[in-house]
């Protein structure tokens, strides 16, 4: 029996089994499927059969026609998600710890592939820094997922030091190479270092444009990276993306830097809303596991 068990367990990677784990934690209680209903997708209109339920009526297009056409909707097997992480230099922080913010990313991505293939639906991957380094399409075949999983731990075992940000064009370039309609989830910190919130947003608006639904989980180490909290002494803080240090003693910018931060925050917030793109706040201090259940437990909440 031990054998048997032995065996079966050498199928799986190390980042699968993990997965699985974490899971089967937090599943309990969720609805069916916290994606429930987004593939629906309309199909064509057709002619009103008196006695048939009305709620599918086109009654816009009875205005112009003055005749009643019905609605006829889609259902596809599968949902399509693409799972997408940053992976510039900056998603390293705190440098050395057990838990940066690229091993959230990555812990958390493996936990939804999970979760989604229990399902039944597809799940593709996206890497990026200056450009897109990976992009494996969404599928569902289990050779698919054993690579995919596999590619997420080597992710967690390579660094990229000095490596820079353009998460405008590599989300441009993303949107064009996801052929369907999908539901894209992006993990990262936002710190572009080439781009400004105009050109971020008309990358994700872009997504949205293609019909792509849009997650993204803002991850960041929040006590350090936005409220800025030091020991009130002198420190050498150096930029992972270009390697350039300042010493300073973090009170003397402390107040102008949270305002800063907040006021970029709270622009991220509004731009989400606008575009209709569901925002996540991932402090990594707070777990994976954690964010992940709970933004999953308000989405199933908003499906029933």
């Amino acid at each position: 029996m031990d054998l048997i068990s032995n065996q079966r367990t050498r199928q799986f990677s190390k980042m699968e089994l993990f997965a699985r784990e974490v899971v089967e934690g937090f599943i309990t209680g969720l609805h069916k499927s916290p994606f429930h209903g987004f593939s629906v997708e309309f199909a064509e209109h057709r002619i009103y059969n008196t006695g048939e339920p009305t709620r599918h009526i086109d009654w816009k297009l009875y205005g112009k026609t003055d005749k009643l056409f019905v609605k006829r909707y889609e259902e596809e097997t599968n949902l399509r998600c693409q799972i997408v992480i940053d992976r510039s230099s900056s998603m390293y922080f705190p440098k050395g710890a057990e838990e940066t913010k690229v091993n959230f990313s990555i812990h958390a991505a493996a936990a939804l592939t999970h979760l989604l293939r229990t399902q039944r639906d597809a799940v593709g991957l996206s890497v990026f820094n200056e450009g897109v380094e990976q992009h494996l399409p969404a599928k569902l075949s289990s050779q698919h997922l054993h690579y995919l999983y596999n590619e997420l731990e080597k992710l967690e075992k390579e660094e990229k030091t000095n490596t820079k940000t353009n998460a405008a064009n590599a989300l441009h370039e993303i949107a064009e190479r996801i052929p369907q309609r999908s539901l894209v989830v992006v993990f990262s910190d936002l710190f572009d270092s080439t781009a400004n919130l105009d050109e971020l947003f008309a990358a994700l608006q872009h997504m949205r444009y293609n019909k792509h639904e849009v997650v993204v989980f803002h991850t960041v180490k929040h006590d350090q990276e936005m409220l800025f909290n030091y020991d009130n002494r002198p420190h050498k803080f150096v930029d992972m993306e270009t390697g350039q240090e300042i010493r300073l003693n973090p009170s003397q910018i402390q107040e102008s830097y949270r305002k800063q931060l907040s006021a970029l925050e709270h622009e991220l917030k509004i731009r989400c809303g606008q575009y209709r793109i569901d925002y996540v706040e991932a402090d990594i201090d707070k777990g994976f596991d954690i964010v992940l259940r709970h933004y999953l437990q308000k989405r199933s909440q908003m499906m029933k």
